[in-house]
């Protein structure tokens, strides 16, 4: 049986003073190890790469977390909120509007899960003061601490969330400044947090499963059948085989 192509699109800074195209090591190898494909770096050219060729040759795409915000003038706001990175979103989302396109899946973490929402039309937000005590760690924090800050979110009743991980609330970790402002159309929320923003959403297009969350499961994979969990629903929205967990450790 082949194994699925996962595409993973990379996100632009400036290493030794020239720009460079990278993805963290964990959004690599977590879906690498569970989701049962193998994975490939989508470099952040823009209108340089033919998107539909892209989208022909994958099975599947991960849009993951980064440091940068998108513009906002592309879902019609107006405040600055960076820092950005023009090149991944002129990639990331005409691949994305691709990939829907082809029928394949596509799911988003943190940066991701907002960059799906925006392709499906609806807007975002930088998070007030008062609730970014609850969705993000102390500016100082370490890297650690900032992924170990955590919050609870609770699944939508009968939602793939909920049908997967229980009814019940789950605790996520929170890594983010930004967040869905008006749900974009046709997607379903799946689980909100306290505060009642939107965690996590759902959409089928084409016959192909839309998900996104706003936390990030590649943090603590290896230790969290939640957060397994995503990235094997990942693996079985491209067909993959099963990721063994034995096999996997």
């Amino acid at each position: 049986m082949r194994r699925p192509l996962l595409g993973i699109v990379a996100c632009v800074r400036t290493f030794e003073d020239e720009p460079i195209h990278r993805v963290i090591d964990r959004y690599l190898r977590a879906p690498a190890q569970w989701s049962g494909g193998d994975v490939v770096l989508i470099p952040a050219l823009g209108l340089l790469a033919d998107q539909r060729n892209l989208a022909a040759r994958l099975d599947g795409l991960l849009l993951t977390g980064s440091t940068s915000n998108l513009e906002s003038w592309r879902y019609g706001g107006k405040a600055q909120h960076g820092p950005f990175d023009p090149d991944r979103d002129s990639t990331a989302l005409p691949l994305t509007g691709a990939m829907l396109d082809a029928g394949k899946p596509v799911f988003g973490i943190c940066r991701g899960f907002q960059e799906l929402n925006v392709v499906f039309g609806g807007t975002l937000q930088h998070l007030p003061a008062a609730a970014q005590a609850l969705h993000h760690a102390p500016p100082d924090a370490s890297l650690p601490a900032m992924f170990e800050h955590t919050h609870r979110v609770t699944p939508v009743a009968g939602g793939i969330v909920a049908t997967a991980l229980g009814k019940a609330p789950i605790v996520v970790n929170s890594v983010h400044f930004q967040a869905v402002q008006i749900l974009g159309q046709d997607l379903v929320a799946e689980a909100h947090a306290d505060d009642g923003l939107v965690e996590a959403f759902s959409a089928r297009v084409g016959g192909a499963q839309v998900l996104g969350v706003q936390w990030h499961p590649e943090w603590d994979v290896d230790r969290n059948p939640q957060s397994r969990w995503f990235f094997a629903a990942l693996g079985q929205a491209m067909g993959a085989e099963p990721a063994d967990e034995d096999e996997t450790g």
